[in-house]
């Protein structure tokens, strides 16, 4: 049978309930054993469910290299931008006063919940094809000493730019501010080691790298700074100190926790470790995104980004210029074949995105590109090449 073949060399099974791949950043396709993991339920106040929790954050700790007991990890309920804005509320004094740096969708998102907040802010955006850069931190900071934290965005999945944080650390600290991390996409694959790279709190999610589901998010911070945050969040439910200090006195999360999600996220840490930690996860997905670029390239595809910023967590293609594309066909098209792509998030150009994370490896990948290249013929689409336009614009901008 067709197929047979590629099944039995892949190094994963394939979804065991027959949906298709999640390639996107988060939710993604997860692994059998993850949704097991929910089959059962917990009480949230019983001794068994606190010590999953104890663990989970020993193993989140754990990850980030922090081997003097300076930092501490605080589950927060909610989706990623939960715990964006329970950081940015908590961690920036109300008379603080914070840089955003934006190339995307989430770095304007830290801004808006800025405004929200009512807290002094202001902004670098860089648009959609290049990072803000440690120089150009370094000279908004010495041109505003009324800043106090800069926070930055680790891979800014609207476009797929991985973000050169370690510099930017180094021209935060060299001038005496703090810097927040929003390292939701990037987590758990890319490293993000506090003996690297300097940060005062950094959050990311259970649905990204990890390999978890959605339903919460995680603060890891200096313990310095969560003491510091007693009383200033603008929230009851998004705060940190809150959360933080009901934890290390009680065990327990402050209001009701998401048990099955906590199960499932503990079984693909577990995963996670056994996998070869973060540097395996990394490779994987970067293998992944080499695989699906250079197919489809082959097919006339370019991508938003030049090579030296693409992430391992997820790829911008422009779409297609010919007359018979039409991206919501395509995507009907790779979802009958098994795939689920993104749309594009771009407001200059159409684009579309391919996530490289998740349950997946370079096998599957070749058969996002075969699926892609079945899908254009079945459109008469003969040529993927990108309109001028686009093109131009991303020399324009880049330049």
């Amino acid at each position: 049978m067709p197929g047979e073949t590629t099944i039995a060399t892949e190094g994963f099974e394939r979804p065991v309930l027959g949906e298709p791949y999640l390639l996107t950043p988060g939710p993604l396709t997860t692994s059998y054993a993850v949704k097991q993991a929910m089959l059962r339920d917990w009480g949230s106040w019983d001794d068994e469910f606190r010590a999953m929790t104890a663990e989970m954050r020993r193993r989140l700790l754990a990850l980030t290299g922090d081997r003097k007991g300076e930092f501490d990890c605080v589950p927060i309920q909610g989706s990623g931008s939960f715990c964006v804005e329970a950081m940015l509320g908590s961690f920036v004094p109300k008379d603080g006063k914070i840089l955003v740096l934006a190339n995307g969708a989430y770095g304007l998102r830290a801004a808006q919940t800025m405004q929200y907040l009512g807290r002094a802010h202001t902004l670098i955006d860089k648009g959609d094809y290049l990072p803000p850069r440690g120089d150009e931190v370094a000279a908004a900071l010495d041109a505003d000493p009324a800043i106090t934290h800069v926070i930055a965005i680790h891979c800014e999945t609207s476009s797929g730019i991985l973000n050169p944080v370690a510099e930017i650390s180094e021209a935060v600290y060299a001038r005496g501010r703090k810097l927040l991390v929003d390292s939701m996409s990037a987590f758990g694959a890319i490293p993000l080691d506090v003996n690297d790279i300097r940060y005062e709190a950094m959050v990311s999610s259970a649905n990204k790298c990890i390999e978890g589901v959605p339903g919460f998010g995680f603060v890891i911070a200096r313990k310095s700074e969560l003491e510091a945050a007693k009383g200033r969040s603008h929230s009851l439910a998004l705060d940190v100190h809150a959360q933080w200090a009901a934890m290390e006195k009680t065990g327990q999360w402050r209001f009701t926790p998401p048990t099955h999600v906590v199960a499932a996220f503990l079984e693909a840490l577990k995963i996670h470790e056994a996998e070869g930690g973060v540097p395996a996860r990394g490779a994987r997905y970067a293998k992944n995104r080499d695989v699906v670029v250079a197919g489809m390239r082959e097919l006339g595809f370019e991508t938003l980004l030049s090579d030296r910023w693409l992430s391992p967590i997820i790829v911008t293609f422009f779409c297609p210029a010919h007359e018979n594309f039409a991206f919501n066909r395509f995507y009907e098209l790779m979802k009958d074949k098994g795939f689920i792509i993104y749309p594009g998030k771009l407001t200059i150009v159409d684009s579309f995105r391919v996530g490289c994370i998740g349950r997946m490896d370079e096998h599957v990948m070749r058969r996002v590109v075969d699926a892609a290249a079945a899908s254009l013929a079945e459109m008469n689409v003969p040529d993927a090449s990108p309109p001028r336009h686009a093109l131009d614009e991303r020399a324009k901008l880049a330049a």
